[in-house]
């Protein structure tokens, strides 16, 4: 049983599920196959995305430094999920032809499909994911069928059928509709479920898109020794179903000379991570209730993630949609920032970690520490929220 404050059993506060685990930060990543970074700078429009500095942030928080890596602009469309929908799909296309992936140059990834071949990308999404599964698509000149639950708005149906991706909405949750999305694509040769979440027997694609958000991290390891700081003690995650946390434990239990701290964030209502890793075991919880993080209102951890999650997190923390959109307002206004809910969330949960000494304390946060904030999305991945950043 890892040793948890509070008690793992019975939070003390479960208003914002408040998970730490001290020897995290001894835990010891497997080594990585292969980097997709050389992939992603073949890519059209990929250049790494800004780390932003906040000294106003900084200082309301008592740290010398918060920096936010800003992932409103990836690759021209407004999150980072491309990352790791781009490397899965190459991967996942090169072995439908049975070609060599050593070739990132995918120009001549398209040119080898047969052209009467329908092959078609299958996914199920909140938006983001399933919008970059139909980019990639679109370059590759296929096809791409979305799935998409209950609560998405008309706006973010239209930003994926603009990419040329068909959408079967709802009825019914997340998690439903990733069951959905599956069974659809049995005994279909043709058609490649690309899914950002694991369960048994389905895992060597959704280990595809974690190597592929390796890079964020890797580009957050480059700018920090540009920038002359000698260490990072803080990474704030934003977290679904915990893809994006696995890679950022991996990372940094790993290759990675910095060993911060790593703080998990989920919306109160859909706390499937810190509820896991408060039970020691994956716990599904129930995502009814709508949240403004619509990205994170996920109900089960990854099973693929999960061993990283349970052995590489240090802490999670559940943040409401009012602390999200008082997180978003001062960075989109304070800070110039353009982000949305979900990647304000990252300050929102930095926030209710240092509002107590105690938590402060057990993640060694003093004046002289570095903050990173992983800002997840622009807020141009929230079309539904029609009265602009200031909300």
């Amino acid at each position: 049983m890892p040793q948890t404050t509070p008690d793992m059993s019975e939070p003390a506060d479960p208003q914002d599920h408040w998970y730490f685990r001290h020897e995290a930060r001894t835990w010891a990543a497997a080594a990585q196959s292969r980097s997709a970074r050389p992939f992603h700078r073949a890519l059209p429009g990929y250049q790494p995305t800004p780390l932003v500095s906040l000294p106003g942030i900084a200082a309301e928080c008592g740290v010398a430094a918060v920096l936010a890596k800003d992932e409103s602009a990836r690759m021209a469309l407004p999150a980072f999920k491309i990352l790791g929908a781009s490397w899965a799909v190459f991967r996942a296309v090169n072995r439908y032809l049975g070609r060599d992936d050593t070739d990132v140059d995918l120009a001549g990834l398209r040119a080898a499909i047969p052209v009467d071949q329908e092959l078609t990308l299958v996914t199920a999404s909140d938006g983001n994911h399933g919008r970059a599964v139909a980019r990639m698509a679109a370059l590759l000149g296929i096809r791409a069928r979305v799935h998409l639950p209950d609560g998405v708005t008309p706006e973010a149906v239209t930003a994926i059928r603009a990419e040329g991706a068909a959408v079967v909405e709802g009825p019914g949750i997340y998690d439903e509709m990733v069951r959905r999305a599956a069974a659809s694509t049995v005994g279909v040769s043709t058609e490649l479920l690309v899914q950002d979440t694991s369960w048994p027997g389905y895992e060597e694609v959704p280990g595809w898109i974690v190597q592929g958000y390796h890079t964020l991290f890797q580009e957050i390891d480059s700018q920090v020794a540009d920038l002359g700081i000698g260490g990072v003690d803080l990474v704030a995650v934003p977290t679904g179903v915990g893809s994006l946390l696995q890679a950022a434990a991996d990372h940094y239990r790993g290759a990675s000379a910095l060993r911060p701290r790593l703080l998990s964030v989920e919306p109160t209502s859909a706390a499937c991570v810190a509820a896991s890793l408060l039970a020691d075991r994956p716990v599904t919880v129930d995502t009814a209730r709508p949240t403004v993080m619509a990205g994170l209102n996920c109900g089960s951890v990854s099973a693929l993630g999960w061993p990283s999650i349970r052995g590489g997190i240090d802490a999670a923390v559940g943040v409401s949609d009012a602390q999200a959109i008082d997180a978003l307002r001062d960075l989109n206004d304070g800070a110039g920032l353009t982000v949305g809910p979900c990647g304000a969330s990252a300050l929102a949960g930095v926030r209710a970690a240092l509002s107590r000494q105690d938590r402060r304390d057990q993640l060694g946060l003093t004046a002289d520490a570095v903050v990173v904030l992983v800002s997840t999305e622009g807020f141009d991945a929230n079309p539904h929220l029609t009265n602009g950043p200031d909300l």
